[in-house]
């Protein structure tokens, strides 16, 4: 197997990541991202590719997240230095003074590594979710919402992502509820306002999905306490929203230390405690999580590895 060196790898796509491929490209560092290595099963681009409308990202007003990751991605692309592939890391070890990844396809050396993994969704842990899952229950309200147009769906959680899918599938279906475990749902003031004025969307406080039943396809909740004088819920489709899943194993088998969501910690500079090794964006143990956030660390974590090369002196791999 050949094996190409370079002076960074990026583990990840997403925003983070392809913001650090920028600006590595900037700094005259020859760059890999590995796309397909955060096995959240995401595009190139990440989470934000999700998002329906974005209105907080500074310069833009208001636009689709597929649109900003493009943007972000083209930015990237215009350094002759960066490449992005579509592969999958699944191992990384030292290697005189370096680090060394093997992929699914070929194997890469280099002198500085940034994980920008991110994320993956967090399922739902009930009877039938594993059997009806692509089969009426989703985690993507921009992928799949077009699907049940006319049709009565539940999103289960009370974050501010769940609520902007619930808000998004009410262009779509005619009925949504918000099925939250805790006394009240804790999105965004203005998305509050907005879920406040859709007639469309209801919410159930206080209630958990404790069942999935159907028969080809999903056809009702069971809940854990009676809603309207029944704890069956008929519902079309179901949409969990209930957070994510830290996607740091990698950084770990090279002890790399996390906390006890599994977040890598790093400093100001994105450094965690080996050397070499950088985190940015939702991996990292940073605590509000936006794209412009994950953005700004990752630019940070690629002006970081260029100086931790230069004092160094790190030659070559």
């Amino acid at each position: 197997m050949k094996e190409e060196s370079f002076d960074y790898i990026i583990l990840g796509a997403g925003g983070a990541g392809l913001a650090s491929a920028m600006y590595a490209g900037r700094l005259g560092l020859k760059t890999l991202v590995l796309g397909a290595s955060h096995g959240s099963e995401l595009p190139v681009g990440g989470v934000i590719t999700t998002t329906n409308i974005v209105e907080n990202y500074p310069g833009f007003i208001k636009l689709t997240g597929t649109e900003l990751a493009k943007k972000i991605e083209d930015h990237a692309r215009s350094y002759e230095l960066v490449t992005i592939k579509e592969e999958k890391a699944q191992k990384i070890e030292k290697h005189k003074g370096c680090f060394k990844i093997t992929t699914n396809k070929s194997a890469y050396s280099t002198k500085t590594i940034l994980f920008a993994t991110g994320t993956k969704w967090r399922k739902l842990d009930v009877p039938g979710a594993k059997e009806f899952e692509n089969k009426g229950l989703a985690f993507c309200a921009l992928c799949d919402g077009v699907l049940f147009k006319n049709k009565v769906v539940g999103v289960v959680g009370g974050s501010d992502s769940a609520v902007k899918d619930a808000l998004l599938l009410s262009e779509y279906t005619k009925k949504v509820y918000i099925i939250y475990r805790g006394e009240q749902i804790r999105p965004e003031p203005i998305n509050m306002e907005r879920v406040k004025a859709n007639k469309k969307i209801e919410i159930i406080n206080n209630t958990n999905v404790t069942e999935i039943k159907g028969s080809k396809f999903l056809e009702k909740v069971i809940l854990d306490k009676p809603y309207k004088e029944s704890k069956e819920l008929k519902l079309d489709g179901l949409f969990i929203a209930i957070g994510h899943i830290v996607l740091s194993d990698l950084a770990k088998t090279l002890g790399v230390k996390t906390n006890e969501k599994g977040e890598i910690i790093t400093d100001k500079t994105a450094l965690t405690n080996v050397p070499g090794i950088f985190a940015a964006g939702d991996v990292a143990d940073t605590p509000f999580k936006q794209l412009i956030t994950g953005v700004a660390e990752g630019c940070i974590g690629a002006h970081s590895a260029y100086e931790y090369i230069t004092k160094n002196k790190v030659v070559a791999c």
